[in-house]
């Protein structure tokens, strides 16, 4: 007879996870999706709902402030809930709101749906992840997932408003949210039969006033910083980062505090050390991908001339090669390089794609494409390793909790990335236009060329030639801010050493590399 594996070794997952994993990604893809999924259908938006200035903003922005904002409360809910009953909650409220915003006949009534897609975005996305963590428990196999989690996220946005310029064209506004529904469908169908449920057994009681605490702090915090950038210091902005940095601090003493947390302090303690660690890293991650993109995305529309459906299939480009960086980290990391040392890499090679746009022109669209596609390569190696060590370091039954707050860290890093090197750039930008400039040329390149077209051909010609130069040397300032922060980043790394390879050791992948197929 077969004798049995020892009760300490952790169980490797069977075509049965592989496919629930499969499931899994519908709905990441699509949430990660609608973050920029409107990109080319407000025009038409516009022109059928006829929104105000302000209505416009909210249907922009309300999806990701109402995501970011309810992250941590769903994250611990699943953990009291479960995490596939809240998943199918979310996919189901995600295909509804889907529906509502398509057929819209109102400018409220598309900002509503978009907040209640923001509702349903905040349950999948750290029950999709929870459930990784849960249904993985080897930990090589763990980390391949993690990997293609990783990848479909970073996918996902980037596909996002290519997609919605290929189906407005083809088109109305509203397919841009039905593309969502047979994938929800799907979910709620096939969610029961492959993906099991996992939950905290002894939870506590859900504290209630940490919900609004978390939001307070939130919400402010990166509707403040993103808001920075594009419109300057003004005090609105900064005191409602000082007022969401004030709501931070009550919601971490709520937590040290109370019986029951949102946030469990033990994530941090002993071995949740790494945790913490990788958690502040992954936060210095997205503010080098979010920070860079504010300036690529801006510098193929505005100075190489690119329509923005243009702009939005070159930047596709970069992304090709995204797919192998998670899977080279993981295979290196289980033939026993030290994590710490992959990371670290990670980071010196997202720093190098920084140093590329420091050295492009204004006319240097593969010099540009080339840094964005290397910063995103290590980028994306840094996330799928230090997500995989953090969701390693915490308890299985507080993986949502876990997962929620390294998203929201995520949430966090992305806007402080375009508020920083966003107001660098910008504070350059506007020291190198001359003062006889019009005052919008002054304040933005997209003010610039607006500016132009009012103006005679050769004074239109030289006020753009100026700003893109002015736009190009700014972009070098925010990258070479952007180079320095991630090789300080690099050397923190070091404080990694040695975490998570030791549970991979005592499974016995290190060295050992098996495809879902191989399961």
């Amino acid at each position: 007879m077969p004798t049995k594996p020892p009760a300490s070794a952790p169980l490797r997952a069977t075509r049965k996870e592989w496919t629930a994993l499969a499931v899994l990604m519908l709905p990441l893809l699509l949430v990660s999706m609608d973050v920029s999924v409107l990109y080319f259908a407000i025009p038409e938006i516009s022109a059928d709902l006829d929104p105000s200035g302000t209505q416009q903003l909210w249907i922009f922005d309300i999806y990701a402030f109402v995501l970011a904002g309810l992250l941590m409360t769903m994250g611990s809910l699943g953990d009291r809930v479960g995490h596939r009953r809240l998943l199918l909650f979310g996919a189901a409220a995600f295909g509804a709101a889907s529906l509502v915003a398509a057929y819209a006949g109102s400018a409220e009534t598309l900002i509503a749906a978009r907040a209640v897609l923001g509702v349903g975005g905040a349950t999948l996305m750290p029950s999709t992840m929870a459930l990784v963590r849960t249904m993985f428990r080897d930990a090589g196999q763990r980390a391949q997932a993690i990997g293609i989690w990783t990848g479909v996220m970073v996918a996902g946005i980037a596909l996002g408003s290519v997609l919605s310029g290929v189906l407005v064209e083809h088109f109305w506004w509203g397919s841009v949210f039905l593309v969502n529904l047979p994938a929800m469908v799907l979910l709620l169908l096939l969610a029961p039969l492959l993906v099991p449920e996992s939950k905290d057994p002894a939870p506590g009681r859900f504290d209630l006033l940490s919900v609004p605490l978390s939001m307070a702090a939130v919400l402010p915090l990166v509707w403040g910083l993103k808001e920075l950038p594009a419109e300057g210091v003004r005090v609105e902005y900064v005191a409602s980062v000082a007022v969401g940095l004030l709501f931070a601090a009550v919601f971490v003493h709520r937590q040290r505090t109370t019986a029951s947390p949102m946030i469990p302090p033990e994530l941090f303690r002993g071995r949740g050390r790494a945790f913490g660690a990788a958690v502040a890293l992954n936060l210095v991650s997205s503010l080098a991908v979010m920070g860079s993109a504010y300036f690529t995305t801006q510098y193929l529309q505005s100075v190489l001339g690119k329509s923005a459906l243009e702009a939005a299939l070159w930047a596709l480009l970069p992304s090709v090669p995204i797919g192998l960086a998670a899977p080279v980290a993981t295979a290196l990391v289980r033939r026993g390089v030290d994590r710490a040392h992959v990371v670290a890499t990670g980071f010196a090679v997202a720093a190098g794609g920084y140093g590329l746009l420091a050295l492009a022109g204004t006319d240097a669209l593969w010099p540009v494409l080339a840094g964005a596609g290397v910063l995103a390569c290590g980028s994306v190696v840094v996330g799928s390793q230090l997500t995989d060590l953090a969701l390693g370091a915490a308890p299985a039954e507080k993986a949502g909790s876990a997962s929620a707050l390294l998203e929201t860290g995520q949430e966090f890093g992305g806007a402080l990335g375009m508020a920083l090197l966003g107001s660098i750039g910008n504070a350059v930008y506007r020291d190198a236009i001359p003062g006889s400039a019009p005052a919008p040329a002054r304040e933005t390149l997209g003010g610039a060329v607006a500016s132009a077209r009012q103006l005679p051909d050769r004074t239109a010609d030289t006020l753009i030639a100026t700003a893109r130069e002015a736009f190009t040397t700014g972009m070098h300032a925010a990258a070479l801010t952007g180079t320095v922060i991630l090789l300080a980043a690099a050397v923190a790394a070091g404080a990694l050493r040695g975490a998570g390879t030791r549970e991979q050791r005592n499974a016995g992948q290190v060295g050992e590399i098996s495809g879902p197929s191989g399961a």
